[in-house]
C-alpha cells in the first residue's frame, strides 16, 4: 500500500510536470509584453514581412500601404493601394495586395512599382479579394468575400459566392464555393497544407494541397472563424478576430492574448530574427516577442 503522503507527493509532481509541459508548449510567455508601435491609423489591415523582417500593412479607409522598418521607423509605401486589404510578400520578393477597391490583385516590386495582375480589364465579378497567401512554387490563393464598402464606387455583390481563388498562370480557378464567407487564408508551402477562415460560419478549415495546387481532403480543423490567420515554425495556427487565439497543429487551443482593441484583423512574424509576432488591430500596430519563428 502506498501511503496518502507518496500519493500526494506524486500527484503534485505530476501537476508540475504537466503545468511546465503546457507552458513549454505556449508560443508566447505569458509575461511577455505586447508593445503598441504605431497608432493613429483609420483601420489596419494585411500585415506581411520582407526578407529582412520590415513589415508592410495597410490603413484600408486612408487608401495607404505602410512600411514599418526593423529600425523602428514608419513610411508610406504607397498612397495608391487600391483600398488593399490582404497582404503577402513572395518568395520572390514582390508584394501582392488584395486591392478589393479594384476587385483586383496588384503585385508591387518593393522600390513601388506596380503590377495589375488579376482581373486587369475589371470586367471579372469579384466580390472584392480579401486576403491572399503565396506558395513557394508561385501558386497563389486568395479569398472573396463580400463586405461592402462605403467608399466603393458601385455594389460589389454580384458573383452569388464568397469563395477561395487559386491564381495560376495568371488565371483564377475556383476551389470551393460552399463557404458562408472565406476571410482569412494561409499555407505551409513544406507540409502542402492551406488553412481557409470560414468567418462566416465561424470555423476554419485545413485543405491538402495536391500536385496541380487544387485542394483535397477538407476537414474541419477548428470550430472558430478568424480575419487574417499566420503560422508558426511549430505549425501553430494563430486566429485573429476578438485578440489573438493560438492552437497548435492537431487544432487544440494553446493561448489567448488580448488586445485592447475593437477588432484584431490580422497577424504576422516580422522583425530581424523573424520572431515578434505583429499585430494590426482597428487604429494600431502591435507587436509581441515569441518563441518561435515564421514560417513561409
Amino acid at each position: 500500500m502506498i501511503p496518502i503522503r507518496t500519493i500526494h507527493l506524486l500527484f503534485l509532481t505530476a501537476f508540475l510536470v504537466y503545468g511546465c509541459n503546457q507552458q513549454h508548449k505556449l508560443p508566447i510567455s505569458e509575461n511577455e509584453e505586447i508593445v503598441k508601435v504605431a497608432k493613429g491609423f483609420a483601420f489596419t489591415e494585411g500585415p506581411t514581412a520582407d526578407h529582412l523582417g520590415n513589415i508592410y500593412f495597410t490603413d484600408q479607409p486612408n487608401n495607404l500601404i505602410y512600411k514599418y522598418g526593423v529600425d523602428g521607423e514608419l513610411l508610406i509605401f504607397t498612397d495608391s493601394a487600391g483600398r488593399a486589404n490582404g497582404l503577402y510578400i513572395d518568395q520572390n520578393q514582390k508584394l501582392w495586395a488584395c486591392a478589393d477597391g479594384e476587385n483586383q490583385l496588384w503585385k508591387f516590386s518593393l522600390d513601388g512599382q506596380r503590377e495589375v495582375v488579376l482581373n486587369p480589364s475589371g470586367e471579372v465579378k469579384f466580390n472584392g479579394p480579401n486576403d491572399v497567401w503565396v506558395h513557394q512554387n508561385g501558386n497563389l490563393y486568395f479569398t472573396d468575400p463580400i463586405y461592402q464598402r462605403p467608399y466603393w464606387e458601385n455594389k460589389h455583390d454580384t458573383v452569388g459566392h464568397q469563395s477561395i481563388y487559386l491564381l495560376k498562370d495568371g488565371k483564377p480557378i475556383l476551389l470551393d464555393s460552399t463557404l458562408v464567407q472565406a476571410n482569412g487564408v494561409v499555407g505551409h508551402s513544406e507540409k502542402k497544407l492551406l488553412f481557409v477562415a470560414d468567418i462566416g460560419a465561424d470555423k476554419t478549415y485545413r485543405y491538402a494541397i495536391d500536385e496541380e495546387g487544387m485542394l483535397q481532403d477538407k476537414t474541419l480543423f477548428v470550430a472558430q472563424g478568424s480575419d487574417g490567420m499566420t503560422i508558426d515554425s511549430n505549425g501553430n495556427l494563430y486566429l485573429t478576430g476578438k485578440g489573438v487565439d493560438v492552437f497548435d497543429e492537431n487544432g487544440n487551443f494553446l493561448q489567448h492574448l488580448d488586445i485592447p482593441e475593437n477588432w484584431t484583423a490580422n497577424v504576422s512574424f516580422g522583425g530581424s530574427n523573424f520572431d515578434q509576432l505583429y499585430i494590426t488591430a482597428s487604429k494600431s500596430l502591435y507587436r509581441v516577442k515569441t518563441k518561435v519563428k515564421a514560417v513561409r
